[in-house]
């Protein structure tokens, strides 16, 4: 009988531990818009989840579900998280925004976190990066070296962020040369390489010698490697595997940081709503290494203006700047300010066709 008493003893406090350990336990998720080996967005955001893990060891747990389409396959994905005892939810493409919102409301004891969106509540917070400032380094870079004088721009879809990028590295090519023309094509898509294939080869075509995008494969990388003297931009992730050349630089984005950060504070019990929009100088956006397929004094020229977007003493929308109508928007030397350019929906003067709606 005494056996007895202290096998159960035993059992019930073996069962105690580890609802503690269970309770000590943080459990993250990440909703993701394509794979995790796309090498480039999702497989950022993916090493910011394993940096997780690397930081806190047993306390936490971290989950995933790769490729979720935006709309209501991501509300249901949130959701199952949520029912499965996230404490935190990180929600990365735009398009989660509004499933983002509707989930938070029916689990208000649970932490949302969304990438690049604007739709905040008291257990919602929102974060992106200054993915603008990396395109004036890029436009900086292309506008020297192109050739044709014609730039091929990818973008994804028509939001904020990506005309923000177009109108970046626009005006940043045109001030190292007044005679460039940006050719853009509308992929509506995050992730499709055969999508972003044909895109670049339609550019390349057209004459583009470089090719920027912001989506999310390393597609038009291998069109421009086949295609010969064209030179492309990694996107979110560096794509070193095509340097030196076609890829000559890239953005990183790099969110371990912020990923290590908020995990903290959910587990210090600090989390508040928040927002937050980062660049170059707080590391979130990073430059890949410049390849020796830039010459030395363009290098040069690019390094200077990522410094300069780095300290501050240099904005990459500083007037004067007019509209594509022609109408003024920014004065000499005034500076947009962020809600402007949070909801950009024009394009600068000298950028040609009309913004899809």
């Amino acid at each position: 009988m005494k056996l007895t008493n202290l096998l159960t003893s035993a059992a019930v406090a073996l069962g105690l531990a580890a609802g503690a350990a269970m309770a000590d336990t943080t459990k993250v998720g990440f909703v993701y818009v394509g794979p995790v080996g796309d090498g480039g967005w999702t497989y950022e955001h993916d090493q910011g989840r394993k940096a997780v893990e690397a930081e806190f060891g047993d306390k936490v747990e971290t989950v995933y579900v790769e490729n979720v389409a935006e709309g209501p396959d991501a509300e249901r994905v949130m959701t199952q998280m949520a029912l499965e005892g996230a404490d935190l939810i990180f929600t990365t493409s735009f398009g989660y925004m509004d499933p983002t919102i509707n989930v938070a409301k029916k689990f208000p004891n649970v932490k949302f976190e969304h990438a690049t969106g604007y739709k905040r509540s008291d257990n919602v917070s929102t974060y992106s990066a200054r993915f603008y400032e990396g395109r004036a380094v890029q436009g900086t870079i292309a506008g020297h070296m192109t050739e044709s004088n014609i730039i091929g721009y990818i973008g994804s879809y028509p939001i904020p962020e990506v005309i923000r990028g177009i109108n970046s590295a626009y005006i940043h090519a045109k001030k190292v040369n007044p005679n460039v023309e940006f050719k853009i094509v509308w992929a509506f898509t995050w992730f499709d390489p055969a999508k972003e294939a044909d895109a670049a080869k339609v550019l390349i075509e057209q004459g583009a010698d470089v090719i920027l995008q912001h989506t999310d494969s390393t597609a038009p990388q291998a069109a421009a490697q086949a295609a010969g003297n064209v030179i492309t931009f990694g996107q979110a992730s560096d794509m070193s595997e095509y340097a030196p050349k076609p890829r000559v630089s890239s953005i990183i984005d790099d969110w371990a940081p912020y990923y290590i950060a908020r995990t903290k504070a959910v587990i210090d019990g600090t989390w508040e709503s928040k927002d937050t929009w980062d660049g170059i100088g707080a590391g979130m956006v990073g430059i890949g290494e410049i390849s020796d397929a830039v010459p030395a004094d363009v290098k040069a020229a690019a390094l200077a203006i990522k410094d300069s977007l780095a300290d501050g003493s240099y904005h990459a929308f500083t007037g004067p700047i007019k509209k594509q109508d022609g109408s003024d928007w920014l004065a000499e030397g005034e500076t947009a300010d962020d809600g402007t350019l949070a909801g950009m929906n024009f394009y600068v003067e000298g950028l040609e066709g009309d913004i899809p709606q």
